[in-house]
């Protein structure tokens, strides 16, 4: 069983929720997020997805557009993010990390050093699970099925549109758990509108068996708490990177935490 398979059963015979924060690696400072993803599981995330900056991030709106751009200019590419979570390890080694980004830094990767190469470095950083947000289901089998050899679950992205068959699709490929996004757009964007998502979950379990958690537009306790009634896990990270880009670096982290907490707090109760 992955880390995040072990995360989600246990949460789910204690009858919680997930709570899942966004941050993109390397953002707003370079060296600070092995601290920031330690900040965030005090704070009670329970799974961390940390960004892959990319120049051309099409899921994503304009906030975390500019962490990417800012991260990048920083240096910060796939060998840093796996810095980052190797960093993170050596005091964690229970929370799972999942890497959210774009096929290119993927493939690029391979390219410099070799076929398979970002499954194997990655698996030896210590990441659980690896969302590439343009990668199809139905290109994916064999990736997935070197990432599972190595203890690694592939996320896919269900939406407002996706279709029975999608579903079907990614339910065949898809372990760890499935991210629906809850806007019709790119993150950070519109009005999270909870009556739809409650509609849309059922749909999605008629096929998905692992778990689902909801994210684009869960912007604070309110929000969080009405969607964890519904779903397995709430993903944040729009208003993360909003709370942070501006701060100086001693306030990043202390922030952090003290948004996340009361979005824990929402959640239990």
């Amino acid at each position: 069983m992955s880390r995040i398979a072990s995360t989600f059963s246990a949460l789910q015979a204690q009858g919680r929720k997930a709570l899942i924060p966004y941050v993109t690696a390397g953002f707003p400072f370079a060296d600070i997020t092995p601290a920031l993803m330690h900040g965030m599981v005090e704070a009670g995330a329970d799974v961390i997805e940390l960004g892959v900056p990319f120049s051309d991030p099409m899921a994503d709106g304009p906030v975390i557009q500019k962490a990417g751009e800012k991260a990048l200019s920083l240096g910060i590419g796939m060998a840093q993010v796996f810095d980052h979570v190797r960093e993170f390890r050596k005091r964690n080694s229970t929370t799972p990390v999942v890497l959210m980004g774009y096929a290119n830094p993927v493939e690029r990767y391979d390219q410099k050093h070799g076929a398979g190469a970002f499954v194997r470095d990655a698996a030896a950083a210590g990441v659980d699970g690896v969302l590439i947000v343009d990668y199809p289901p139905e290109e994916c089998e064999a990736f997935a099925a070197s990432l599972r050899e190595h203890g690694m679950d592939l996320i896919f992205l269900l939406a407002p549109t996706s279709t029975d068959a999608r579903m079907a699709q990614v339910a065949r490929v898809a372990s760890g758990y499935v991210y629906y996004v809850s806007l019709k757009g790119v993150t950070g964007s519109g009005a999270l509108d909870t009556a739809a998502v409650e509609q849309m979950l059922p749909r999605i379990r008629q096929h998905v068996q692992i778990p689902v958690g909801v994210g684009f537009g869960i912007r604070d306790a309110a929000t969080a708490q009405a969607i964890g009634k519904v779903a397995d896990a709430v993903v944040i990270g729009s208003r993360i990177i909003q709370l942070i880009e501006d701060q100086e670096h001693a306030k990043v982290v202390p922030l952090t935490i003290d948004f996340l907490r009361g979005i824990r707090k929402a959640l239990d109760a």
